[in-house]
């Protein structure tokens, strides 16, 4: 990779909108935007109806935090699990059900993992998080990160499902650069669906090869006890 402008704040965010977008559009199979205005915040929060927060330490610290509103978290947790084949009709219809949580808990740790993949990738560093646990709230919670922060900043995104109903990623780090020292070649980014593709048509090549090469022995063998 050539030298280039540095990696800003701003960066990393869009980096992580970026995550929340594909992951979720994929799982759920619905469209997922952000908007293109991002707004400077002074504090984090969790707000109602049900949402999550995660921490960030190592190359920089930080804090996530997720919030939807009750109809934006079932519509992403009902269009999820009817993708996988599950009736309409066994799914919870209250986010506040504990299937709501966990499933949204799920989707919320393939987000942080595609991000800290995209981080560790890209940026050639590394951070790790903590574990989101979804949570149902009726009252604004304040959050804050338990480090010092030299210069705090904070930001909000909001998103838009399919169905026009709105969640917020909000985020807080360190005021932060990467500068590229040198050049360097930046590896092929593996895809985990395409390699398991892969090994799905490779198993029945040889499976069809199997299958081929007993039909041509059980034609020998017959051809044999012919005298032929």
């Amino acid at each position: 990779m050539k030298k280039n402008k540095p990696i800003t704040t701003e960066d990393i965010l869009i980096k992580l909108c970026n995550s929340v977008k594909n992951v979720l559009s994929t799982a759920a199979q619905t469209p997922i935007d952000y908007s293109p205005m991002i707004q400077r915040i002074s504090k984090t929060s969790l707000k109602p109806d049900i949402g999550c927060f995660v921490l960030f330490d190592g190359a920089f610290s930080g804090l996530v935090v997720i919030n939807f509103t009750a109809d934006a978290a079932l519509e992403v947790y009902q269009s999820y699990l009817m993708q996988m084949g599950i009736p309409k009709e066994e799914l919870a219809t209250q986010h506040t059900s504990d299937e709501v949580g966990n499933v949204m808990g799920e989707l919320m740790n393939q987000i942080l993992g595609d991000f800290t993949g995209k981080v560790s990738h890209e940026l050639k560093t590394h951070i790790t998080q903590s574990q989101p646990k979804m949570l149902t709230i009726n009252k604004q919670v304040l959050l804050s990160i338990d480090t010092n922060l030299d210069r705090p900043q904070a930001r909000r995104v909001s998103f838009y499902t399919g169905k026009n109903n709105i969640f917020y990623l909000e985020l807080a780090i360190d005021k932060t650069e990467f500068l590229q020292l040198h050049d360097f070649e930046t590896d092929q980014e593996l895809d985990p669906d395409a390699i398991l593709a892969a090994e799905a048509s490779k198993q029945d090549t040889i499976e069809s090869k199997d299958t081929y090469t007993n039909a041509n022995s059980d034609s020998d063998d017959l051809l044999a006890s012919l005298g032929l």
